[in-house]
């Protein structure tokens, strides 16, 4: 079974002929333990893409300073700078372009890529050659991540509690530039359109579920439409304890979510997952079990999901992404016991 077929199947809840696994290439992770993870990627093959095509990840010079420290500051797409301390980590903004509503009229949001000319056609034919193999999940469609980032968090959070004019005209031109992006993907070519927002804390969502449901949940049902007309997967990451809005995005018609587990009572996510048909990326905690457990401790959390989710029946994927942090031996187990699931002794490619 191609990996392509292998992660359609999983989704759709019928039992694949092994389970899935996707590797996330974290530049922390890839700069921290070098080339014997990449190494790791390539003898326990992935179904979302051929690892080999990982960066070899490492900061720039020029943000280190003479006595070895990392610093680098930048502007992103959207004009927030960002400082960074640690490699491959979230940084912190420094300065914001809308702490100030005076500037909202003047803001220019980033302008979504081309759906025409010589780079295009390079980028189908790139998504044609790939999707012939492995499954293709594209993009990042985020609504609260973006206002959080251009604006104070405290002040969007009051705002959107109070549903403020400039709060709204804010979101909708987000929701519109990512209307450009998905049009594009979906001329691309793609299996899965990426969305992504966190909304919990460890314990419940930032907001009401009522509150979610009038401000986030019709720009979620417009920009998901195209996505399900066209046939395609809609894959949602959120982050925190969603319990309240799990069911909104499973009427929505989102196909999988990417969920942070251990915000969730033992057992309850895999019970929903099975009764609301949305597939679930198994992704295992990165915090005590992959910084503070034991190997063996990581290869019984890892058979023990695969046993709650029933991931040998479909609806499921190991999700696996390699932090600093991580003492290579828990690396080694998890990437070896998810193969060893799979029945692979570890292939040399």
């Amino acid at each position: 079974m191609l990996p392509r077929e292998r992660v359609l199947r999983a989704l759709e809840f019928r039992a694949p002929d092994v389970v899935p696994v996707e590797y996330h290439a974290s530049p922390a992770g890839s700069y921290e333990h070098g080339e014997k993870l990449h190494e790791l990627w390539a003898r326990y093959p992935e179904d979302f893409g051929d690892s080999r095509r990982f960066p070899r990840a490492a900061p720039e010079a020029r943000w280190i300073d003479a006595a070895g420290r990392y610093e680098e500051v930048r502007r992103d797409e959207w004009g927030v700078v960002w400082k960074y301390l640690i490699y491959g980590v979230a940084g912190h903004p420094l300065e914001r372009p809308l702490d100030d509503w005076a500037n909202l009229d003047g803001y220019t949001l980033p302008a979504p890529p081309a759906r025409a000319g010589e780079a295009f056609e390079r980028e189908q034919a790139r998504a044609a050659a790939h999707q012939r193999q492995w499954f293709l999940k594209s993009g990042w469609v985020s609504i609260f991540e973006v206002l959080c980032a251009v604006r104070r968090f405290e002040d969007v959070l009051m705002e959107i509690g109070t549903c403020e004019p400039e709060i709204n005209r804010l979101a909708d031109k987000i929701a519109e530039y990512h209307e450009g992006r998905i049009a594009y993907l979906l001329d691309r070519g793609v299996d899965a359109v990426q969305f992504g927002d966190d909304f919990g804390t460890q314990w419940a969502l930032m907001m009401s579920p009522g509150t979610w449901r009038r401000f986030f949940r019709p720009r979620f049902e417009r920009l998901m439409a195209p996505v399900l007309k066209s046939g395609k997967k809609v894959f949602f990451h959120l982050c925190g304890r969603n319990a309240g809005i799990l069911d909104d995005l499973a009427e929505l018609g989102v196909h999988a979510i990417w969920p942070q587990l251990n915000a969730y009572p033992p057992g309850w996510l895999a019970k929903w997952s099975r009764s609301a048909k949305v597939a679930v990326a198994v992704h295992p905690d990165r915090g005590d079990l992959m910084a503070r457990a034991t190997p063996d401790e990581v290869r019984e959390a890892v058979r023990r999901l695969a046993d709650e989710f029933r991931m040998a029946e479909g609806g499921g994927w190991f999700y696996v992404e390699i932090d600093s942090g991580f003492p290579w031996e828990n690396v080694k187990a998890l990437i070896e016991e998810v193969g060893r699931l799979r029945g692979m002794s570890g292939v040399r490619m």
